[in-house]
């Protein structure tokens, strides 16, 4: 059980720079009034804060910071839960969330949202939601019970029964689930992997043992007959030296020199010719010398031609003898060609032998390292099926722990089952419904509301009048629906107590008494406070001070001083 015992804060909404101190278990019934906007509902929701790190009401955490000293914002709540002490501070401007227990800080290495999931889950137990439907009733805009769709009122009520725990197995169970379908899908992985290395390996094993000795007598066939073939092609291998055709080539570059030579002195012969024939008819078609316009005598014409023509003569003799020369030369060089082509003709014959030598002797040495494999692999026929035989027994590993997959998947399929909100949950909350239907009733006839109410395993109402009547909660004034939010509230605290874990020694009613309730429900309501056990602590909220005075056993009263809420 929850006891609160202190609640403190200062700068925050109306309140100034100096704490506001609330003793919250020193009286059994505190009747807080004060004009509007005093700060009555401030406590509320710096208890919220406190707490859950938002406000009851719907105030935007910037703006819980009084407006006026804008920073230094700090709450604080004391609470005990069995022998521990519990302290919780948070602030805004800075910003501070701590937890500390008997003194101690609890540890803050985690984010701000993981912290708030340690208080939560681990120390209140209850959420924002479940506290306020177990601690408060009130006209602030947090909804009552049956303003939630039927899945919050679910996780309520599962956060009231303590069996939410079902539902952290059930998250941890969906981890489980998602490790073993990885685990299954490696498994599997692995044994497609294994039964391919099988399968090639037996292939292995077959081929090697297909190897015999007529495959062995087959290359060795092949290998003596490339053999013969190689010593035929040795003998028909000429003797040509390869270096044979250079005397003759030299030969035919002196002839192609002699040749060149005697073709230059032909030409220039040929243009000494030329030049005669020139001076020849110039002496016989000319009289007078072009340069310098003097006759030219009849004899030395003839002087000059005589001289011409025999010097053409000499030439044209020299020419014939040239002739002779260069068709020697040409008929020398035609020879030694021709003896050159006979060498280079044996010389590729030569070569192509040799190369068909070369290719003989790869051939032999390629069924060689065949020769060598096939003993190689018939040797190793004992270690390939001893890799065979490992494989095999991996595989039989892999189908054990695929048994132990599956089995594994239908015991966490069964517990899915049980965890689901059809399953285990679903049982204990049957098994309560009852309880809470009577408790709901019970408390109705206390608050003069004689109506049957009645919440199904899907949180569904069903109310039904004295003429049997079916009617939703929706179908009721707003008084009425009060006095279904109260005896809902008081049924909760009544559950809770049931189950301890979750029971507060807390109960603040805000402006209860001020809206709805009638003459006659303000005293049920009053006679319903009257009958709760001594550990509770009521707080109740109210604009009607001077109705409910004497009517409790404590009184605080809110005030506002230069724009501060403060305790009177």
């Amino acid at each position: 059980m929850i006891i609160f015992k202190r609640l403190a804060y200062r700068n925050f909404l109306s309140t100034g720079d100096t704490f506001t101190e609330i003793p919250l278990n020193r009286s059994r019934s505190t009747l807080v009034v004060g004009q509007n906007g005093a700060g009555k509902s401030t406590m509320l929701d710096a208890l919220s804060f406190a707490l859950f790190g938002k406000a009851h009401r719907n105030i935007n955490k910037a703006q819980l910071v009084n407006s006026i000293n804008g920073k230094g914002m700090v709450v604080e709540v004391e609470f005990d839960i069995g022998p521990a002490n519990y302290k919780l501070v948070r602030g805004v401007k800075p910003n501070k969330f701590e937890i500390w227990k008997d003194g101690t800080l609890v540890n803050q290495d985690s984010h701000n949202k993981e912290y708030q999931k340690v208080l939560e889950q681990n120390i209140l137990k209850l959420n924002h939601k479940s506290f306020h439907q177990i601690a408060e009733q009130g006209s602030s805009s947090f909804s009552p019970l049956m303003q939630l769709p039927a899945q919050h009122r679910r996780e309520v009520i599962e956060d009231l029964l303590d069996i939410n725990v079902f539902s952290k197995m059930n998250g941890i169970l969906k981890e489980r689930v998602s490790i073993l379908k990885e685990k299954d899908r490696a498994n599997r992985v692995e044994l497609d992997l294994i039964n391919e290395k099988i399968s090639t390996q037996q292939k292995y094993v077959k081929k090697l043992q297909e190897l015999n000795k007529s495959q062995k007598i087959e290359r060795l066939k092949e290998i003596t007959q490339l053999e013969e073939g190689i010593n035929t092609l040795m003998l028909t291998k000429g003797t040509v030296n390869e270096m044979s055709a250079d005397p003759l080539k030299e030969q035919l570059n002196e002839l192609s020199q002699k040749f060149r030579q005697l073709e230059k002195y032909d030409h220039q012969f040929g243009v000494k010719q030329k030049e005669l024939n020139k001076e020849i008819k110039f002496y016989e078609n000319n009289s007078t010398c072009p340069t310098c316009d003097q006759g030219i005598g009849e004899e030395l014409k003839s002087q000059k031609v005589e001289s011409a023509a025999r010097k053409w003569d000499e030439i044209e003799e020299g020419r014939h003898v040239a002739a002779g020369k260069i068709r020697q030369f040409n008929e020398q060089m035609d020879s030694v060609n021709k003896q050159i082509e006979e060498i280079q003709e044996k010389l590729n014959k030569e070569y192509e032998i040799t190369v068909q030598i070369r290719q003989a002797q790869n051939r032999i040495t390629k069924l060689q390292e065949e020769l060598k494999s096939v003993d190689e692999e018939t040797g190793s026929i004992e270690e390939a099926t001893t890799q065979l035989e490992e494989y095999t027994t991996k595989m039989n590993t892999l189908k054990d722990e695929r048994m132990t997959l599956v089995d594994d998947g239908a015991y966490n399929a069964v517990i899915t089952e049980l965890l689901k909100d059809t399953g285990i949950k679903t049982k204990i909350i049957k098994q309560y419904l009852p309880v809470i239907n009577n408790l709901v009733n019970k408390y109705l006839q206390v608050l003069d509301f004689f109506v049957s109410f009645h919440l199904d395993d899907t949180f569904k109402e069903t109310i039904r009048s004295r003429h049997r009547d079916a009617f939703s909660y929706d179908s009721f004034s707003e008084g009425e629906k009060q006095r279904i939010d109260l005896a809902l509230l008081f049924t909760w605290r009544q559950v809770a107590k049931m189950k301890n874990s979750v029971a507060t020694n807390l109960l603040i009613l805000d402006e209860t008494f001020d809206s709805s309730l009638d003459a006659d429900g303000v005293d049920n309501l009053t006679k319903i406070l009257d009958t709760l056990t001594d550990d509770s602590n009521v707080f109740i909220i109210s604009h009607k001070g001077e109705l409910l005075e004497g009517k409790f056993d404590d009184k605080i009263e809110f005030v506002k001083s230069k724009n501060f809420s403060k305790v009177a």
